[in-house]
């Protein structure tokens, strides 16, 4: 809705998600924009192919990706498994760079003269890189992969296309978190408060607008990366 806001077609992907996806669409439109709702398998290669093209058939053109799916299980190095990590690998990685790779082919050869023809990938990572635990390592890997995957692809699209990072803290209830302990793990960040969704939507569209960066990550937790843990905040026993 914040990119709607500010002028931005939409494209909303959703899996099983039709309906909420279908309701986001309609507030667009209800608000004078234009968005489209597009279902796609990100573990399916053939299916995540077809999602760029589908952009510009609707709106002519298409100027940012926004890779915000991921898949998140709880894992640890005893009990991860080779399908778990695989599946989140598609999802979490390939996914993100297939499409940053269709942005690309699909951004015309003047843009490499002409900035205002760029194309930008905002890949959503996660605080949790720059504090490392040992929770979740499966989707920490993936995360790692892409945070990687963000610098590597800056440097080969350039300067059709920019790539840059968001990592974001704890943003919403997960799991068996009560409300409760929910807002104490804000409280703890240095600035006694995590990541709200719209400091999120924020950086984002900074991001998706700032013409001048690539090839880097910003990261918008309320400083929860600066406090050192040895447990994901999900497993964090609060007095």
């Amino acid at each position: 809705m914040g990119f709607a806001a500010r002028g931005w077609d939409i494209a909303v992907h959703h899996h099983e998600s039709k309906r909420e996806a279908q309701e986001i669409v309609d507030q667009i439109a209800a608000q004078g924009g234009r968005a489209i709702s597009l279902c796609a398998d990100l573990s399916n290669e053939e299916q995540v192919r077809e999602l760029v093209p589908a952009c510009v058939q609707a709106f002519g053109r298409l100027d940012c990706v926004l890779n915000c799916a991921s898949r998140f299980e709880e894992d640890t190095a005893q009990t991860f498994t080779y399908n778990l990590l695989l599946n989140l690998m598609e999802i979490n990685v390939a996914a993100p760079l297939a499409l940053a790779r269709g942005l690309y082919d699909a951004i015309p050869d003047c843009a490499v003269a002409d900035e205002v023809q760029r194309g930008v990938v905002v890949n959503v990572l996660d605080q949790k890189l720059y504090n490392m635990n040992p929770d979740y390592i499966s989707y920490t890997l993936t995360k790692a992969a892409l945070a990687n995957a963000t610098i590597a692809l800056a440097q080969a699209l350039a300067p059709k296309v920019r790539v840059v990072g968001l990592a974001p803290g704890l943003t919403l209830v997960s799991g068996d978190q009560t409300q409760e302990q929910f807002e104490m793990a804000h409280r703890m960040t240095p600035l006694r408060r995590g990541s709200q969704l719209q400091d999120i939507i924020d950086a984002a569209i900074y991001l998706a607008e700032a013409r001048g960066v690539t090839g880097t990550t910003l990261v918008v937790d309320g400083g929860q990366h600066l406090a050192s843990s040895q447990r994901d905040v999900m497993f964090v026993k609060f007095e």
